[in-house]
């Protein structure tokens, strides 16, 4: 398992660097403005410290990531999500098999 979470780490740092050139001169994903794409990758970037990765590496990462987390949207947003989650029960085992347990082969009919 040790194989596979090193992998997986470096992988990520991979990723953060792609998207750290990305924001290199320029103050969202997609040029000057904030967009869909900044909405859609900004949720990836929130767990860093869960993905062993720590943005002081990953300057342009960091200055964007910082500014989306003080836009008073992000704040409602996560506040409200903190709302959802409250009310979420733990899965069942049996809803953890069928959510993760699946293969091409476990789901053939016949």
């Amino acid at each position: 398992i040790e194989y596979a979470i090193n992998r997986y780490v470096n992988e990520t740092n991979r990723l953060y660097g792609v998207l750290d050139r990305r924001l290199a001169g320029r103050e969202f994903v997609a040029g000057s403005g904030y967009s869909i794409a900044d909405m859609a990758i900004y949720p990836w970037i929130v767990p860093h410290e869960a993905h062993k990765q720590d943005l002081n590496q990953f300057p342009n990462v960091k200055r964007w990531f910082d500014a989306i987390a003080a836009r008073p949207a992000t704040i409602r947003a996560y506040e409200k999500g903190g709302e959802v989650r409250s009310y979420v029960t733990p899965m069942t085992d049996e809803q953890r098999k069928i959510l993760f347990g699946q293969t091409a082969g476990s789901t053939a009919k016949g």
